[in-house]
């Protein structure tokens, strides 16, 4: 089964009018470049930004690269075609990001908040979760979904949940003054298009969680959006929350790309907070079909109230955050028996689209069998002192 119908899926459908920015792995020098797509070509503008982080903390990050100059570039059919046929003989996509810490925002959705009650009392057992979906959707689902986090309502539902013997963990980031926002995954960790993604051999319930990834500054500011998958363990992490950074963080678990759409005159905040995300999960040897929409004008906290939270003066992140921003998504489709819900089996083909970011597509294998990540920070600052441009980084 094929990644993509078409190469083509894989970017925005306005592609003409976007600014896109991107990473590539390429092996004649044995290391990334960093990329503009410039019709059907990938510009490297490594030499004026050794790091996309670089990129994104310039001033003007749309004017610097719309004014950058390549020194060489790669045809994007066939860079797309080596990133999609999950080969490595030719240049193919990284992740859209390097030094940005890769963190995440959980339960801004009514929905997901629904999901991680279920998987917590539940106790991380799929078997109990569709009878406690349908008793706490009748008791919390409309008054859930109608109040805003952190506003005089939610703190009179809270007490009532509490006075109800209801009240939980996840209820407090959902409806509280105080979202979720955690690290996700080590600094260049995260996986590209067309890359493995991983979910580790001891989990037998999990799921993708799509999403609109946000570009943050280091001094809190957006700049770009790209695709995000959030790969999460739920047996693990309805066992006990303080188990997500298990559930969260295994090798190939955050893939994120293709490319990171700049905000200028043609994509703005606004287009984000609007945007349409789909999730199709094709499974390879049962058959199995998953296609669904959400949309982000339903998320209970703003992008831009997540950024502000994230990044101020009581954290720093000198070279920026890339912020998955949280999934309306957690898959309840049967697939292994009534009642069972949904879980991934390997090779399943993981698809997530949006008009104006394009595909994200990977294929699941065990995070143990996965491509083991080897090429860290040092790898990095190697690479880049052997051609010469450690001296351009941060310049």
């Amino acid at each position: 089964m094929h990644l993509v119908n078409n190469n083509d899926d894989v970017l925005p459908a306005d592609a003409d009018t976007a600014t896109l920015v991107g990473r590539i792995f390429d092996p004649a020098v044995g290391g990334p470049c960093v990329v503009a797509v410039r019709g059907r070509e990938l510009a490297d503008i490594t030499e004026a930004f050794p790091s996309i982080s670089d990129l994104f903390e310039s001033e003007d990050p749309v004017s610097a690269v719309r004014s950058a100059q390549a020194a060489r570039t790669w045809n994007l059919d066939e860079v797309l075609e080596s990133s999609l046929s999950e080969g490595t003989a030719g240049p193919y996509l990284l992740a859209p990001v390097d030094l940005s810490v890769l963190k995440a925002a959980g339960v801004t959705f009514a929905t997901s908040l629904m999901e991680r009650l279920i998987e917590e009392r539940a106790g991380g057992d799929p078997a109990k979760a569709d009878q406690l979906r349908g008793e706490l959707e009748s008791v919390l689902g409309a008054e859930i979904s109608s109040i805003v986090p952190g506003s005089p309502e939610a703190a009179r539902l809270k007490a009532d949940l509490q006075e109800r013997g209801l009240w939980s963990q996840y209820l407090e980031v959902g409806l509280g003054p105080d979202p979720e926002v955690f690290t996700k995954a080590p600094v260049l960790s995260a996986v590209g298009c067309g890359q493995q993604i991983g979910v580790a051999e001891v989990s037998s319930w999990n799921n993708p969680e799509p999403e609109v990834a946000v570009v943050i500054t280091s001094t809190g500011r957006i700049v770009g959006a790209t695709l995000g998958n959030d790969v999460n363990l739920r047996d693990v992490e309805g066992r006990s929350a303080l188990l997500l950074p298990k559930a969260k963080d295994n090798n190939a678990s955050a893939a994120a790309g293709p490319f990171v759409r700049l905000l200028d005159e043609n994509f703005t905040l606004d287009d984000v907070r609007n945007a349409e995300v789909r999730l199709e999960v094709l499974g390879e040897d049962d058959g199995f079909v998953m296609d669904g929409v959400s949309h982000m004008d339903q998320i209970s906290r703003d992008p831009a109230e997540l950024a502000s939270y994230a990044v101020g003066d009581s954290h720093q992140y000198p070279d920026g955050i890339l912020l998955y921003t949280g999934t309306l998504f957690s898959p309840t489709q049967d697939r292994d028996g009534e009642g069972m819900g949904f879980t991934h089996r390997l090779g399943d083909v993981v698809r997530i689209s949006s008009p104006q970011l394009g595909m994200l597509a990977n294929r699941v294998n065990q995070s143990e069998k996965a491509p083991r990540w080897e090429f860290g920070l040092r790898s990095f600052i190697r690479n880049l002192h052997e051609r010469g441009l450690t001296g351009k980084v941060g310049a």
